[in-house]
Order: C-alpha cells, then sequence, then structure tokens
C-alpha cells in the first residue's frame, strides 16, 4: 500500500503514468531556505511548494527556453544528459539528480561547487499525490556559491 501526501499540490492532479513523474518533496525546499527565479522541469501550472518565481514546462521546453537567474532542475530521469549540460552552461542553481555512470555524471561531479547525498529512502511525491521512492539514489548539485551555501546551511547531510 502506498502512503498519500496531504498537500496543496498546485497542479491538476492527472497521473501520467510515467516514471518521470516524481516531484521533489517540500521538506527539501524548506531546508534550502532560498528561492528561484526559475524552475525548468515543472508539471504544467507548477507545483505549489517549489519556491520559484516561474516554472517552465514541457509545453514551454525548458530545454529551448533561455535559462535566467538561479534555477531549480529536477528534470525527468529518463533524459538527463541535455538538462545537466545546460546547468553546467547556465552555472547558477541547484538540481536533484539521481547517482549515474554515466558521462554527465562525471562532468558534474568534477564542476559543481557542492554535492550533497540525500538519504536513501527519499520518497518524491507523484502525479497522483502518493508518495514514492525510486531505484537509485539522488544528490543535490549546487552550481554557485551562494547554492553551495544553501546546502551547507540546509542541516540536509554533508556537503562536499
Amino acid at each position: 500500500m502506498t502512503d498519500r501526501l496531504d498537500l496543496n499540490v498546485g497542479f491538476d492532479m492527472v497521473d501520467n503514468k510515467t516514471t518521470d513523474d516524481h516531484y521533489t518533496p517540500p521538506f527539501i525546499f524548506e531546508a534550502l531556505g532560498i528561492e528561484f527565479d526559475l524552475d525548468v522541469s515543472a508539471p504544467p501550472g507548477g507545483v505549489s511548494w517549489i519556491p520559484a518565481k516561474r516554472s517552465l514546462t514541457i509545453i514551454d521546453d525548458g530545454l529551448a527556453t533561455e535559462w535566467v537567474g538561479r534555477v531549480w532542475c529536477n528534470p525527468p530521469y529518463s533524459k538527463i544528459t541535455p538538462w545537466a549540460h545546460k546547468l553546467l552552461e547556465h552555472n547558477n542553481g541547484i538540481a536533484l539528480l539521481p547517482v549515474g555512470k554515466s558521462l554527465w555524471f562525471d562532468k558534474l561531479w568534477a564542476e559543481c561547487d557542492g554535492i550533497l547525498t540525500l538519504p536513501s529512502n527519499l520518497k518524491f511525491i507523484k502525479s497522483d499525490g502518493t508518495v514514492a521512492g525510486i531505484m537509485t539514489s539522488t544528490m543535490l548539485f549546487a552550481f554557485g556559491e551562494a547554492n553551495r551555501q544553501a546546502l551547507i546551511q540546509s542541516g540536509l547531510g554533508k556537503v562536499r
């Protein structure tokens, strides 16, 4: 039986039945205590608990749209590479990404300003309001000193 999280979700509760529909839990943003200028990979309508001034959806095409300011990036895990490359180029934001045996992971590991490994039992919010874990560990990657400081001050774990 899957738990259901009571949240004012701020987006249409339509279960798209894809493995990419996993939204970052609110406690991450509460711990970070910062506001983002842009959520680059949001569902239509955004997510009410993500502190972003603006959200880009699949309709906006977050990969084709210019990123401005501090970004939040929890992209579709089915195709991370282009998101990782764009984040590296933009160099201002925080991304929640899985541990990966891939070139994008190696590049982010080498070039980011801070990395924080999240607990292995992290639960995400699905589009139908249920909570679920995923089959891999996840990390927060910070780009820019202010974003690194947000990781350090979050109390979510040790920052490398």
